[in-house]
């Protein structure tokens, strides 16, 4: 049963107490001898996880056995991780057990959904006994997710009841999902070891993604780069380890023994190892505990284990069924990402009291007592496990600010081609919004940020009906938006028609430039007066003093014509009007062109004008790229 046509990222796993008969039946149904510690064949019982390929017609899939007894439910716990469905195994001579029923809780809570029952050791009891065990079976797994599995009797000493076993089994394998291999390359290490002449080699089932041969890992919380030189999966070379089977990853830069059980393979940028996990929690329904914050607990998740303190996001305390948010904080930091499963046992007496989910990995512990943060924890574990809603989520919760999809992808740990398809898919369904600069939206906040300045522009055009709008910057402080989203929001308004932008300014566009009555007359003979001087403008204090208006109104018609390009500034308090610079502009180039060059002295005889105007006029047409000054000599600047 070696030979394999077709491979699936599938691992079924076996669990229930020790000396059932599952090492038996795994070596039965495989050939192979799961149990390979020394200390293992000695004592007669498994202690720690084994791995085994085996094909059911044309498809091969990974088997991991785990240990039955009490002493190594830790080790239970880092295979059941691994699992996509299980063997629950209860022997005929004993029935349900102690770690029968906990190894299905350790499953329920890790979120193993699929399986089914084998009952061995038939050889041993009368088919009466059997059918008694049958019953009790069926009775203690009612409201379970192994309710109304069928029952698989075998005897793994005379092979009796071998077909239909076999025949259950090819039937689960069928209905069971492979593995999604999308997501971002993360393996929980198992083990490792050091073959001669080959290097470091680390073992595991991969719980995302896929990794190739030649990929860049990383060994975290080590944080040791390197590079997968071969990989081995059930023991056969492969071109790559996939999310659900048992792989054994070459690299050789690696030292064995820095490396333990627990550590992480992962694809580099993605993952840290830290100390604060913000995760749901459901506590055991017939467990005698009572749930403090602060109360310390054995942490496991994946392959590692650490002693964790526990603090409720709600309410004082918690008791058997509860089910509550709470933040994990563990000893030694570790690697986990959002929807991963975990179980938590007691100190003493050591007993499994629950399990959840990670919500997500934190930098900090967050603050029970700020306004919405609870609310906002129920809503992300909604989220988590489904890429597009998380995407969705991380939209909503980004709000004005907008997100770029490279910060969703380390978010969520999804590749970034993953996160721009999701995108993509919610912009054409109108549930996104694509600004410039690779910025996204949710529909919701690109509505609110449009009506955010179109509220701040219309309340502009009524208090300043002669301004043509709002500058960039004026803009952003009154609309309250960032720069990045205003510009980008600024840019869709001008595009859809109902903005419009001029001479660095928006405005509605229905606006229309307005002087009011008592103003006009002070606007028209402002203007009127930097026309006529032409190439020697007054300054504002000049006007003011030759024309004897009202101070306030000259600098107030100054400022609309210096927002509105009527006049321009040229220097500090020097502002021309523009069709004196539209003249002087055109001097220049006709002379530039007809001459090929112009001394900088000259330009005041162009304009017939004194120095004290023609060298900042000069200086001006560089600053707009003009003119080019090499020296005291200006050209005209290549275009």
């Amino acid at each position: 049963m070696t030979c394999r046509k077709r491979r699936i990222n599938i691992t079924i796993g076996t669990a229930g107490h020790v000396d059932h008969g599952k090492t038996a039946m795994v070596r039965l149904l495989t050939g192979c001898e799961t149990d390979t510690l020394k200390a293992e064949k000695e004592r007669g019982l498994s202690i720690d996880l084994g791995f085994a390929p085996c094909t059911i017609g044309d498809t091969g899939v990974g088997i991991v056995d785990v240990p039955g007894h009490e002493h190594f439910v830790r080790t239970m716990v880092a295979g059941a991780a691994g699992m996509d469905a299980v063997m629950l195994v209860v022997a005929a001579d004993d029935g349900v057990m102690p770690q029968t029923r906990e190894h299905l809780d350790i499953l329920t809570l890790l979120g193993v959904a699929d399986g089914m029952v084998v009952m061995t050791k038939i050889d041993r009891v009368t088919p009466q006994i059997v059918d008694q065990r049958s019953r009790e079976l069926r009775e203690f797994l009612k409201g379970t997710f192994l309710e109304g599995a069928g029952i698989a009797t075998l005897s793994n000493m005379t092979g009796e009841g071998f077909d239909g076993f076999y025949k259950a089994l090819t039937a689960l394998i069928a209905r069971v999902k492979p593995r999604s291999v999308e997501g971002v390359f993360r393996m929980n290490v198992d083990r490792a070891f050091s073959p001669r002449g080959v290097g470091t080699v680390v073992t595991g089932i991969p719980v995302s993604g896929s990794a190739a041969v030649g990929a860049e890992v990383e060994l975290l919380p080590q944080g040791q780069a390197g590079r997968i030189n071969a990989i081995e999966v059930y023991g056969e070379a492969g071109e790559a380890a996939m999310a659900g089977e048992c792989a054994a990853l070459n690299v050789r830069r690696w030292d064995r023994d820095s490396i333990r059980r627990g550590d992480t393979v992962a694809e580099p940028g993605f993952f840290r190892p830290l100390r604060w996990y913000v995760s749901s929690l459901r506590l055991l329904q017939d467990v005698r505990f009572v749930l403090k914050n602060g109360t310390r607990v054995r942490f496991h998740t994946g392959t590692s284990e650490t002693t964790a303190s526990i603090y409720l996001m709600a309410g004082g305390q918690a008791s058997a069924g509860d089910e509550l948010i709470v933040q994990v904080r563990t000893e030694d930091p570790l690697v986990a990402g959002p929807a991963d499963r975990f179980i938590i046992r007691g100190l003493s007496p050591v007993t499994t009291l629950g399990g959840g989910m990670v919500i997500e990995p934190l930098d900090r512990r967050l603050r029970r007592s700020r306004a919405g943060t609870l609310e906002d924890l129920y809503k992300r574990a909604e989220a988590v496990g489904d890429d597009t809603a998380f995407v969705t989520y991380c939209l909503d919760v980004a709000g004005l600010c907008g997100v770029k999809p490279r910060d969703i992808s380390l978010r969520i740990k999804a590749p970034l081609a993953r996160v721009q398809a999701i995108l993509a898919d919610l912009a054409g369904g109108d549930a996104a919004v694509e600004l410039a600069d690779g910025l996204f939206m949710s529909a919701a906040a690109a509505q609110e940020a449009a009506l955010r300045i179109t509220r701040a522009l219309r309340a502009h055009h009524v208090a300043v009906p002669e301004s043509p709008g709002l500058s960039a910057e004026a803009l952003e402080g009154e609309a309250g938006l960032c720069q990045t989203v205003t510009s980008a929001i600024a840019r869709r308004m001008v595009a859809q028609g109902v903005a419009r932008e001029s001479a660095g300014r928006l405005a509605l566009a229905s606006h229309q430039v307005r002087v009011r009555g008592e103003d006009r007359e002070v606007f028209e003979r402002v203007e009127q007066i930097f026309r006529e001087a032409s190439f020697a403008p007054p300054s504002v204090a000049e006007v003011i003093e030759q024309t004897g208006l009202d101070v306030a109104r000259v600098k107030k018609a100054v400022g609309s014509f210096l927002e509105r390009g009527i006049l321009v500034r040229v220097g500090e308090g020097l502002f021309f009007h523009r069709d004196a610079i539209a003249e002087a502009q055109r001097r220049l180039n006709c002379y530039i062109r007809r001459e090929g060059r112009l001394e900088s002295v000259k330009f005041k005889y162009l304009l017939d004008t004194t120095r004290k105007y023609a060298i900042p006029l000069l200086d001006y047409f560089d600053n707009a790229n003009v003119t080019v000054r090499v020296g005291y000599t200006r050209y005209l600047k290549e275009q």
